[in-house]
């Protein structure tokens, strides 16, 4: 028969392409996102619905017409999210919360709400979309890399768990894809920031940081991003983590094969602004 997929935060990006690019392989795809707008309509395979990962009621009602529109239900891809970007000083808590509300809370609501169905059968597979952010921590976005190193510690721990029901977790880690609209809400969450003037040189300084990191990542795409989740999601194997776009290779590469006391020079001589 043929499987099906459930996407959150098709709307654009990694999610509109992941929609499209399983479609295209002969999948059925409930494509959910907070608006549903007209782009995938087209595809007879393709369901849209409303999902708001902020709003249980819709995931329940998306999950459950999804379902009883094609019957099944193989893999969800958790790809519904964004990045708080800003001092953390400067962050009200209501933004704190709707940071971990959308990256993690949402993904644990959606995972709640399908596992009766993977439990039925024993099978099924969870994709979470994480960030280069759930391995190294970068500046002025503290917030989001908390979000993200929670989603990886939840994602690993959970799949010792579904392991004895024959229920799969992977996880994809992308980098910075220009491409997408995710900088849209991180750029209208930092308008609503107030930091005090006393780290003006920080934010400066980290605006130049981060405009080199965009320059030299540019290259990656949404398409590529959504090639990696579909390996992932069918390659067989029980492999956990896929990192997706190669500009930030070298930063996990150091992460995870220098000492400490490198790691930390490395990161501080590429990203701490400089100042003065």
């Amino acid at each position: 028969m043929t499987k099906t997929v459930l996407i959150t935060g098709c709307s654009s990006g990694f999610g509109e392409a992941a929609a499209a690019y399983f479609a295209d392989r002969g999948w059925n795809v409930i494509a959910t996102m907070r608006n549903p707008s007209p782009p995938l309509n087209d595809r007879l395979n393709v369901f849209v619905t409303r999902l708001d990962v902020q709003d249980p009621a819709s995931i329940k009602a998306a999950v459950a017409e999804g379902v009883a529109r094609f019957g099944r239900l193989d893999v969800v891809v958790n790809n519904a999210g964004y990045g708080l970007s800003g001092i953390f000083e400067g962050t009200p808590r209501e933004k704190v919360r709707d940071q971990f509300e959308v990256n993690v809370f949402g993904v644990m609501d959606v995972i709640r709400e399908t596992l009766p169905y993977f439990r039925k059968n024993r099978s099924g597979l969870y994709v979470n979309v994480s960030s280069g952010a759930g391995i190294f921590a970068l500046p002025m976005i503290s917030l989001y890399n908390a979000s993200k190193f929670a989603l990886e510690g939840f994602s690993e721990s959970l799949s010792y768990e579904l392991a004895a029901l024959g229920i799969g977790v992977k996880i994809v880690e992308p980098g910075g894809v220009l491409e997408t609209k995710f900088g849209n809400r991180s750029g209208a969450e930092f308008a609503t920031t107030s930091t005090p003037s006393d780290y003006d040189g920080f934010v400066r300084g980290a605006g130049a940081v981060f405009d080199g990191l965009r320059r030299s990542g540019g290259k990656s795409t949404s398409q590529q991003v959504a090639e990696v989740i579909y390996r992932a999601a069918t390659d067989g194997s029980n492999r956990l983590r896929y990192v997706a776009t190669d500009d930030i290779k070298p930063y996990i590469d150091k992460r995870h094969g220098s000492s400490e006391e490198d790691y930390m020079k490395f990161m501080r001589d590429n990203l701490m602004p400089k100042l003065g």
